[in-house]
């Protein structure tokens, strides 16, 4: 099950554009805490959810439009974090035993579907949100 969230996806085709929404969004949330930046999961009991891995991620793709297709539900992938109480899809990472992937799907106001990807350490439990995509058919 899907979870639907209020929020539309950013406007926007240009990647510099789409970025600075982005970053203005991430800013408010680093600003509350002077640490590591995180947000809280509904779904895993009110853990924290590491937000650094997510930057160092995306700055690994070459392709400023995939960039951008993934920065775009950044908004909508932080609602669904915090919100969503619905079963993800969870597996073992295939590279590194000592990992869980959990993928969360999430569908925008304007009924477009989307992944959150959040990885779990198994041996100090932290959880890190990793990735957003829309569901290309």
């Amino acid at each position: 099950m899907a979870y639907q969230v209020k929020i539309k996806p950013l406007p926007g085709t240009n990647y510099s554009e789409v970025y600075k929404r982005t970053l203005d969004i991430y800013k408010k949330i680093k600003n509350r805490s002077k640490r590591r930046t995180y947000i809280r999961s509904s779904y895993f009991k009110k853990d924290k959810i590491f937000l650094d891995i997510f930057w160092q991620h995306l700055h690994k793709k070459l392709n400023h439009r995939d960039k951008t297709r993934r920065l775009k539900y950044l908004p909508c992938a932080l609602e669904l974090i915090r919100y969503s109480n619905d079963e993800p899809v969870s597996k073992e990472n295939p590279n590194a035993r000592s990992e869980i992937l959990h993928r969360f799907p999430g569908i925008t106001k304007t009924k477009e579907e989307f992944f959150v990807q959040i990885k779990e350490d198994k041996r100090i439990g932290e959880k890190y949100f990793i990735s957003v995509f829309p569901n290309e058919k």
